[in-house]
């Protein structure tokens, strides 16, 4: 499984994100707001966990998590960068 696979699977599966299969979520598309995913600050928060716990890379601050949180491929350049 690649690793923007394995995210989106994450996503789907530990945010209980229902009705939302892995493959329709796009590389490019916002995690967060009306026109992506819909997650809110409570799901940045345990996306923060996540990420730490399934990819082994911790998110430092705010700063970051605002650039690496944006979308799947986002989150999957910040997980290849830090790793």
């Amino acid at each position: 499984m690649d690793l923007r696979e394995k995210i989106k699977t994450v996503l789907v599966r530990e945010l209980d994100l229902v009705d939302i299969d892995p493959a329709t979520i796009e590389d490019d598309a916002p995690l967060f707001g009306d026109e992506g995913l819909g997650l809110d600050s409570l799901d940045a928060v345990e996306l923060v966990v996540l990420v730490q716990k399934f990819f082994d890379t911790e998110i430092q601050n705010a700063e970051e998590g605002m650039e690496a949180l944006q979308s799947v491929e986002s989150l999957a350049r910040f997980i290849e960068n830090e790793g």
